[in-house]
């Protein structure tokens, strides 16, 4: 049985929803070699150990072994994706996506096993590129994706040994911010649910970790002349961060991931050698109030050379670190953003693969 999937490679992370299924399944697009491990407890979840061995015609270091996601998160040869990296032909983003795509297919329904007991899973998969880099890559994007991969995992706890064969039949490949609006302005049957959305003239700025679109939208169609985007995302500033906490208080955070994980639990004290601690909240503050400023001027002149536009949304994982920091940069001037915006996307993505697959997806 074909399933149709949404993926958002992101910079920071990959989501994967699955047609039937309302949770998202999010990696964090970081990776390091992997070797066999030393496990004196396993892990509670799967997701806390992908280990695996990916095979693909599309990679240029093929049949390598790796730790993805949070268990690279700390390891200190880990890899996280720079701002020279394009997601649409980078390997590490393409190993990240396969192994989410492998793991969605294990843990939902049970997929058929071929004669060598592997497992095999179809695809249909929407996803999406920055507005700077789709004219240019998005066929190569949707060629690498497409085709056979096979993911086996190693030491992963519930999966170990268990390989899967990804037979990806096709690729539709949109324009990211774009497809989160087309999410807001459908429901699950792929009919309008807000006309102001669907038919307006509306204005995007999705703030990703390397990238920033603009993306203008009107009446659904994606504004050619219009629409834009920067080479720059939220992963400059907290690189800055990390190096100011290590120069101020020679603690390290070993990926953007780790930090991110305490700027959204709110968690600033950090623990210093011996029995000491130190707020790193002034140094957050600083560098995320510098960032809203920069987008929220981008926004404004973005807004003047088009003044036809209605409202402008701000979204994506940079939105919601952003939001109180925006509004305050924002002053008079309303931005509009809405819950759970780092994964409008993938449900956009979903929703158009669907479309073009001219198939109604399940009612929720």
């Amino acid at each position: 049985m074909i399933r149709i999937a949404g993926i958002d490679v992101g910079n920071d992370s990959v989501k994967v929803v699955v047609d039937g299924s309302q949770r998202p399944i999010i990696i964090p697009s970081i990776v390091s070699p992997g070797y066999d491990r030393h496990v004196l407890q396993e892990e509670d979840s799967p997701l806390k150990a992908l280990d695996v061995r990916v095979y693909s015609p599309k990679l240029k270091r093929n049949n390598q072994r790796y730790f993805v996601g949070l268990l690279a998160m700390e390891d200190q040869d880990n890899s996280e994706l720079e701002e020279t990296d394009n997601k649409a032909t980078s390997d590490q983003s393409l190993v990240v996506a396969l192994t989410a795509l492998a793991y969605a297919a294990l843990s939902g329904q049970t997929y058929p096993t071929a004669g060598n007991g592997i497992e095999e899973a179809e695809y249909i998969i929407g996803t999406g590129l920055p507005v700077r880099s789709y004219v240019a890559f998005h066929q190569a994007f949707e060629e690498r994706l497409t085709g056979e991969h096979e993911v086996t995992f190693l030491s992963t706890p519930e999966l170990r040994g268990r390989t899967v064969r990804l037979q990806i039949r096709r690729t539709i490949v949109s324009v990211e911010g774009a497809a989160a609006l087309f999410h807001l302005a459908t429901n699950d049957t792929l009919q309008v649910r807000n006309e102001e959305l669907h038919n307006g003239c509306i204005g995007i700025c999705e703030i990703g970790a390397l990238t920033t679109d603009f993306p203008v939208v009107k009446r659904m169609n994606i504004d050619n002349q219009f629409s834009t985007g920067e080479q720059f995302g939220l992963a400059t500033y907290l690189d800055s961060i990390i190096r100011d906490i290590e120069d101020q208080f020679g603690y390290r955070f070993p990926s953007r991931t780790k930090l991110i994980g305490r700027i959204r639990n709110r968690e600033f004290v950090i623990q210093r050698v011996g029995e000491g601690q130190a707020d790193i909240r002034p140094i957050v503050d600083m560098y995320f109030s510098r960032a809203a400023q920069k987008l929220v001027d981008l926004i404004r002149k973005r807004w003047k050379k088009y003044p036809d536009i209605e409202c402008f949304y701000v979204l994506g994982g940079g939105a919601a670190a952003l939001k109180s920091y925006l509004i305050d940069a924002a002053g008079p001037m309303r931005l509009r953003f809405e819950e759970n915006s780092e994964i409008l996307n993938v449900q956009g993505y979903l929703k158009l693969a669907k479309n073009k697959a001219g198939q109604q997806p399940n009612p929720a």
